[in-house]
């Protein structure tokens, strides 16, 4: 069970990684005005987003699936901080899928969004880790 758990934190961080970094792009990517940078950003953020995060996700769910059914599902009904954290992680999967949303539009060059919105939308990804690792390790309730 201990390697189970460390493959998925090594997965998670992988996911991570890619939510932290992503952004980050985008906010380069936004502010840049030639096509050489253009199209290089485009090449980053797609390999980032199909090589790297989106299997870490995968990964991390399918581990977190296995570690929920070898605990047994029964034992977690009760366990309010686990319902909260898989709420939170949904809404990541939101945010994930918003990550796609502005990739597709950096792609297609139709991004109408300024290099100060990606620096905050950089910070949602913040928000979430600090509150599921809070709840993985402290369960509060």
């Amino acid at each position: 069970m201990l390697w189970l758990k460390a493959f998925h934190l090594i997965f998670m961080v992988t996911w991570f990684a890619g939510l932290f970094y992503l952004p980050r792009l985008y906010v380069y990517h936004a502010m840049s005005d030639d096509e050489i940078s253009n199209e290089r950003f485009k090449v980053m953020e797609r390999k980032l987003f199909y090589g790297i995060m989106t299997p870490g996700m995968i990964i991390t769910f399918i581990l977190g699936i296995w570690m929920l059914i070898d605990y047994a599902l029964d034992t977690y009904s009760s366990m309010g901080w686990l319902h909260t954290k898989l709420a939170l992680l949904a809404g990541l999967v939101v945010y994930h899928y918003y990550c796609y949303r502005y990739l597709q539009d950096f792609k297609f060059d139709r991004n109408q969004r300024s290099h100060v919105f990606y620096r905050w939308f950089n910070e949602v990804p913040v928000l979430f880790l600090l509150a599921i690792v809070i709840l993985a390790v402290v369960k509060p309730f």
